[in-house]
């Protein structure tokens, strides 16, 4: 696919574009990357010279601003009037291959879909970018996308999940595949367990009524953690091509066990209920931790821990792999255990890695654990913002950081089981991490968060 004829921003004065994408896009046509017309819909009283001022402040009013506002156009009227779509054409003239994103609620998209292809916007090549989350549960995403395909086949659809432009997530399969050090070790003969820990320390905030309606597996499991999980698991693609690299990730995600009840602890911190747009009796999870097995030939009976929630005592995103212990050891430990090898992966709020090994400490006959480091941004240099890379990418028609249909049909299968469960979560503590019965779904427990780059 080749390069986009104009960017078309539906919701373009909506607190995604405002936040996340004018941001990026400002950025961009400043570094001269993206070069097309910006063509911003929205059911809005601004018109033009208000809507640039709206994006100034959005982006901070940089020194390269002129460069998104020269670009900048504007289509006001609503999603569901057809004479929307008519000025919409009006205003698109010849341009194409045109790029739809659609940053709007889900329940717009097919709305949208629908009336671009009123006015013959779907056809030359046209792309369709839509925002998680798609589906509520497997049922949904299904008829969410045959609504979708009545309009766009599969190749001219994008799915976005924004863990996928970060650069630290991508950056475990380049550690993982560019360095014979780890690769032949990535496997159940060397690893006893994965843990993946996604901690937020502030709470729902605005977001009550929002995350009510979800929580902790929807927001963030079904997609994001799972996506990194699919990264970690995965085989070597056979070549460089998108596709492959998509490949291997479903291949991953099929083998994906359905998430047991049993190995899973759900938690609410204590305040949630009164959180405004929560339901009084609500027992929507605000923390999840659960074991997930791969049932492949590499992975069988290695636990990935999956963790994540709110009000907890940091902000942090990390991996750690435990290896197993060697079959003999000649120096005890210095708690009077040997402690295992970890390969920790910082991705956010820094970027790096880690491995703690074990030396034996000069002058005693027993063993310390020792972390040897490199920070990814002091070594390599800042790293490119996530959505800068989506829209790159969505305007290439590169597909590698977005999310195929059969990869979000096995992530709801994944955790269909643990969807909406009746039983109200254990309560928390804000600050805390989460239930103490949290702490027995990691084999010997969770691994403390690394401090390392701080």
């Amino acid at each position: 696919m080749g390069d986009a004829g104009a960017l078309v921003l539906f919701g373009v004065t909506g607190d995604l574009a405002r936040k996340m994408l004018l941001p990026a896009l400002c950025r961009l046509t400043a570094d001269g990357v993206l070069d097309l017309p910006i063509i911003g819909v929205a059911k809005t009283d601004l018109d033009l010279p208000g809507l640039i001022e709206e994006a100034r402040t959005a982006c901070g009013d940089p020194p390269g601003f002129d460069s998104l506002a020269s670009r900048l156009r504007l289509v006001a009227g609503d999603y569901r009037d057809p004479a929307t779509f008519e000025r919409l054409r009006e205003e698109v003239g010849g341009l194409s291959p045109l790029v739809h994103y659609l940053a709007v609620p889900p329940s717009l998209f097919a709305v949208v879909a629908e009336g671009l292809a009123g006015v013959g916007l779907n056809r030359d090549g046209a792309r369709l970018v839509v925002e998680k989350p798609f589906g509520h549960d497997l049922a949904s995403a299904k008829e969410l996308n045959d609504s979708l395909l009545a309009y766009f086949d599969e190749e001219h659809l994008r799915r976005v999940d924004h863990f996928l432009g970060k650069e630290p997530v991508e950056d475990l399969i380049v550690f993982r595949f560019s360095n014979t050090l780890i690769e032949p070790i990535w496997n159940r003969h060397y690893i006893r367990s994965v843990q993946i820990t996604m901690a937020e320390d502030f709470d729902v905030a605005d977001r009550g009524a929002f995350y009510d309606a979800n929580g902790t597996v929807r927001d963030v499991v079904q997609n994001h953690l799972l996506q990194i999980l699919a990264f970690l698991a995965m085989d070597a693609p056979p070549s460089k091509d998108a596709r492959a690299q998509i490949d291997e990730k479903w291949r991953v995600l099929r083998a994906v066990k359905p998430i047991d009840p049993d190995d899973v602890v759900r938690g609410q911190y204590d305040g949630y209920l009164a959180t405004e747009g929560v339901k009084p009796d609500s027992t929507t999870e605000t923390f999840v931790a659960l074991r997930a097995y791969v049932d492949n030939w590499r992975w069988a009976g290695v636990p990935f821990c999956i963790r994540s929630g709110k009000n907890l005592p940091t902000t942090d995103l990390e991996i750690v792999a435990e290896l197993r212990k060697p079959p003999v050891t000649y120096f005890k430990g210095g708690e009077g255990r040997v402690r295992p090898n970890l390969i920790r992966f910082r991705l956010q709020p820094d970027a790096g890695v880690t491995f703690d090994v074990l030396a034996k400490e000069p002058g005693k006959d027993r063993t310390r654990c020792v972390p040897v480091n490199v920070d990814f941004t002091k070594v390599l240099g800042p790293m490119e913002a996530a959505y800068q890379r989506i829209l790159t990418d969505a305007v290439s028609g590169d597909p590698r950081r977005f999310v195929r249909y059969d990869l979000v049909e096995e992530s709801w299968r994944i955790v269909a089981p643990i969807l909406d469960l009746p039983d109200r979560p254990l309560p928390y503590a804000p600050g805390t991490w989460g239930p103490e019965t949290g702490e027995k779904v990691a084999p010997g427990g969770w691994h403390e968060i690394s401090t390392t780059f701080d």
